[in-house]
Formats: structure tokens, C-alpha cells, sequence
């Protein structure tokens, strides 16, 4: 399993907006964020790099997406994997492979 930076940007603006409406959940998962996913992680986070960079502006045309979607799908595509979330509706169009863990397969 292999974390998206893109990803790790969208757990980091989640965790700053908690902290600023509710200071002890975001202090809650500021730690889990710190403690447990990064670490877990760190040997296994995909950069957004040339091919990437380029795969995901494909993904743009004709069809204009969310920026972050389009380099996560993208970075999933470049490196052959499944790009695991409970928003399959905005992936699936992208042509990526997706998971929602949420649902029974």
C-alpha cells in the first residue's frame, strides 16, 4: 500500500481545518496524523514527478477536474495501482481502478 503526497496534503488541510473548529479532535488527529501515518508511510509515499505531472494534465482534457483528483488518479495510473476512496464517482472517469472500502465487493 502506498500513499499519494496529494493525500497526504488532503489528511494535512483536514487535520489544520479541526484544529481550527474543534482544537481537541484536531489535537486528536494531529497525533494520528504525526504518530501513526506518516511514519507508516514514509518509505512509501509516491511524489508527483514528471510523468505524473503529465498524466494528470492528460486527464484534464477535454473534461476539466478537481487538480487533486487528477494527480492522485494520475499518480495511480502511472504506477499501475488502485486508488483506494469512498469518492469512486469522481475517479472512475478518470479510467483508474478504484476501491471503496466502505462497500462489500
Amino acid at each position: 500500500m502506498f500513499l499519494s503526497v496529494i493525500s497526504l496534503q488532503e489528511l494535512e488541510i483536514g487535520v489544520l481545518l479541526k484544529e481550527r473548529s474543534d482544537p481537541a479532535q484536531g489535537a486528536v488527529l494531529r497525533r494520528w496524523l504525526e504518530d501513526q501515518v506518516i511514519p507508516a508511510f514514509a518509505a512509501r509515499m509516491l511524489p508527483v514527478d514528471t510523468a505524473v505531472a503529465l498524466r494528470s494534465a492528460a486527464l484534464h482534457v477535454p473534461d476539466p477536474r478537481p487538480v487533486r483528483d487528477g494527480l492522485i488518479a494520475a499518480t495511480a495510473l502511472v504506477h499501475g495501482l488502485r486508488v483506494v476512496t469512498r469518492n469512486i464517482a469522481d475517479f472512475q472517469p478518470m479510467g483508474v481502478d478504484v476501491l471503496d472500502p466502505w462497500q462489500s465487493s
